[in-house]
């Protein structure tokens, strides 16, 4: 066990009294299945929507009846309590792949469960762009805007929040590319983080504190959680700030064996990850404001993603591991960058 998951110990037990979800635990039965999936923090809308319509698709073709229960926390938070036991996951939809690899890696899936489905199990793309209030007092356009002095800036925290991870890559991406130095990055990223006020555990934390509770100037979100701001709080209140560019993100899912194999729900479980691939899963995806796999979808719902210059993982870090390591576990460049 690394030293990450055991020093999260003490936060994944107070999440399972606090935040446990009621009937969580998956059982199938000849006439009815229940799954538990266990996802990150902006998904709540989205997973809604795709759980009616799957169980209405599982329903007519297996005659089955499917609850799908959902849990959703900063992904890193959310991977550490299926690790622990507390959340017993029959799928996992988290906001990367490297808190995937930190379930593999205590035996729960395969370590090559990437291949299990298209697209490298990953069913939709999103990117990172601002919210701010509006009219934009602070005029921020783009990311050299967040260091500037009296700008307050919400973004979780990376130790629990997928997405948080992603706004960290792609602030540091958008200024190794600038300068094509990992130095001027760390120093950007410095800077940036004297600049956030509030370090929520996951990214709706961050949207309450903001929307909500009145705080900052800009936060950092995911596209689909952009229009969730707006379309919650009002269009009246804040508005979108595109940047020029951003990193691509990626967000995979994933069949827990160990858990499916205990409950007996495997075939419900790919069936259920199965049809996020569907047409109709990923017409879903684009009603959400996340990028659809399928190209008839990703265009028939091109006007609800931002024109904008993407950058993948891969260009800058290599990929998720090597990302982690680097930026993310204990000692790396995130707690070097916030030491006192």
């Amino acid at each position: 066990m690394t030293p990450d998951l055991i020093k999260t110990l003490t936060l994944a037990l107070f999440f399972a009294l606090f935040s446990g979800v009621p009937g969580a635990i998956a059982k199938a039965t000849g006439e009815s299945v229940t799954l538990l999936n266990v996802s990150y923090d902006s998904s709540r809308e989205l997973y809604k929507n795709e759980n009616a319509a799957f169980a209405q698709y599982w329903k007519k073709k297996s005659g089955q009846t499917v609850l799908v229960n959902q849990s959703h926390g900063g992904s890193g938070k959310q991977a550490r309590a299926v690790i622990f036991g507390l959340q017993e996951a029959d799928v996992v939809t988290l906001a990367l792949a490297s808190d995937i690899d930190a379930i593999a890696e205590q035996k729960f899936l395969s370590p090559n469960w990437q291949k299990r489905f298209a697209f490298n199990s990953v069913p939709c793309t999103s990117t990172i762009l601002f919210v701010v209030r509006k009219g934009n007092p602070k005029q921020i356009r783009n990311w050299d805007d967040l260091v500037k002095p009296g700008v307050s800036v919400i973004t979780p925290n990376p130790k629990t929040s997928g997405g948080a991870r992603w706004n960290y890559l792609a602030a540091w991406g958008f200024k190794q590319k600038q300068t094509g130095s990992k130095e001027e990055a760390k120093n950007f990223i410095r800077a940036l983080y004297r600049n956030v006020s509030v370090l929520d555990t996951g990214a709706r934390g961050s949207t309450m504190t903001f929307a909500q509770g009145g705080l900052g100037d800009v936060i950092l979100v995911w596209e689909n959680e952009a229009h969730f701001i707006l379309n919650s709080f009002g269009a009246d209140k804040f508005e979108i700030v595109i940047p020029p560019s951003s990193i691509l993100t990626e967000l995979p899912v994933a069949i827990v064996d160990k858990n499916v194999n205990k409950h007996g729900s495997r075939k419900c479980a790919e069936a259920y990850l199965n049809f996020l691939y569907t047409p109709q899963g990923q017409e879903i995806f684009g009603q959400n404001f996340c990028r659809p796999r399928n190209p008839a979808m990703l265009k028939k719902y091109f006007g609800n993603f931002a024109k904008i210059k993407l950058f993948p993982l891969k260009e800058v870090f290599g990929n998720w591991r090597t990302a982690q390591k680097t930026h993310f576990c204990d000692g790396g460049v995130f707690d070097q960058i916030n030491a006192p």
